[in-house]
Parts: C-alpha cells; sequence; structure tokens
C-alpha cells in the first residue's frame, strides 16, 4: 500500500535562512494505528541543484519505528524529497552530541492534557556561523542544551526554506490519524497544538524576532487538519 503524507505548516519562501527556534506542545496519539505516524517538528528545505534536501527534529508518535505509543524526540534527513529517508540514527546523518539532555528516540512525558494543561519543549535548529554544521539545542531548560548536529553536506547550498510542520502518514485510502490534539486550530493553547515563541537566526547565530520574513501557510487536506494565523509574540 503506498503512504499518504499530509501535512499543515508555515513555511518561508526559497531565499538565504539561518533556521528557528519555537516552542512546540507536546501531544499523545493513543489510537493511532501501528502503520501510521504524527507528528510536528522544524524543518530546513535546502536546494541542491535541482532538488531540495531536507533535514528536521520534533516529535512524534511512530509504532511502527518503536514498537509503541510514546511522544518521541526525533531527527530525520532526506537528499531529496522523493527518496525514504532517515530517522534517529538508522544512517549516517544527525551526530548526538555527546551527554545531550535528548537523544533521538528518547520518549518524552508528560503530554498535553485536552482542555486541561499544555506542555512543551522549545527547539532551535540553525546553522552554526563557526563549523557551518545545523546545530540542534533545547531552550526550555536553565540553560541552552547542546543535542547534536546534522553535518553540513547534509543541507548544503545557498537557498533555504524553513518551516514550522504538523505532519501524518498513512496508508492511501485508509483513514487518517489525529493531527497535533486532533482538534482544529483555536486561541486555546489547552485545546490545540501549537508552534509559539518563534525565532529566526541570522548568519552571526543570534536569533530574532521575524517580524520581516513572510511565511506561506500550506495545508493539503483543509478537511481534516488546519493551522491559524500565523501571530508573532515578543518574547526574549
Amino acid at each position: 500500500a503506498r503512504e499518504t503524507l499530509s501535512y499543515a505548516m508555515w513555511h518561508t519562501d526559497p531565499g538565504k535562512f539561518y533556521g528557528l527556534r519555537a516552542e512546540m506542545s507536546i501531544w499523545a496519539s493513543p489510537n493511532q494505528e501501528n502503520s501510521q505516524e504524527s507528528g510536528a517538528s522544524l524543518q530546513i528545505y535546502c536546494q541542491d541543484g535541482e532538488k531540495y534536501n531536507l533535514i528536521q527534529t520534533g516529535f512524534h508518535v511512530s509504532p511502527s519505528l518503536y514498537n509503541n505509543r510514546d511522544i518521541r524526540f526525533f531527527t530525520y534527513w532526506t537528499k531529496d524529497l522523493k527518496s525514504r529517508g532517515c530517522y534517529n540514527s538508522q544512517c549516517k546523518g544527525f551526530v548526538p552530541a555527546s551527554g545531550a539532555e535528548l537523544v533521538p528516540g528518547q520518549a518524552i512525558a508528560p503530554p498535553s492534557i485536552h482542555g486541561e494543561q499544555d506542555h512543551y519543549i522549545r527547539l532551535s535548529l540553525n546553522k552554526d556561523p563557526n563549523s557551518g554544521d545545523w546545530v540542534v539545542y533545547r531552550h526550555d531548560l536553565e540553560k541552552p542544551s547542546f543535542l547534536g548536529h546534522f553535518p553540513e553536506e547534509l543541507c548544503p547550498g545557498t537557498r533555504q526554506m524553513q518551516a514550522l510542520t504538523g505532519f501524518v502518514n498513512y496508508f492511501k485510502n485508509a483513514h487518517g490519524p489525529p493531527m497535533g490534539s486532533g482538534h482544529f486550530p483555536n486561541d486555546d493553547d489547552k485545546r490545540s497544538a501549537y508552534f509559539r515563541w518563534v525565532k529566526n537566526y541570522n548568519s552571526k547565530g543570534q536569533a530574532f524576532n521575524p517580524f520581516n520574513t513572510q511565511m506561506v501557510c500550506l495545508v493539503d487536506r483543509p478537511d481534516c487538519y488546519n493551522v491559524d494565523d500565523f501571530l508573532l509574540e515578543f518574547k526574549e
């Protein structure tokens, strides 16, 4: 059976970008079928000739990968969008940091509770100005925690797109799994999934508020999944 990928995202137009940071809410998907995947990620698309490479990091529920329905931190890359890529340490790609606070495939708890409590983790994915590698940090602990890097050659080129993406994978003609909280977007962080406190990075590795960055909404199944307006909130 052929897989279907559905997504709800905000992305930039192609240009010169150095990465992004966001607070991402964590939601469980306890009734998800074994063959399905549901998650959210920070994505960098890097133009390499006629094609785009993709690197991403975030959280997902993927029973076929882990044999359970835990929410897990993950990394992923593919050399072009048509090829099946690599999760975590399935092949050479993402290099975890020694003693990292989160490693690819590690379970995350607790999940958000609908209508009661939202839980989140703040992640960044940006180009290191010294090494040229794409580094991943966690920012919701006492101080930023280095989790690892994607080597520069996995995301080459001078033109990128970056995206905040909710996604699901499921077999074609099947009923798709929930994305995020399983509810359409609304203003209540305890009821719908979110990316918030979004920052961009400059060539020096410094985060800034992306007030002048044009963002494009892309939703392929608005009857099933959707995104809210992209609103910028100011936070250091």
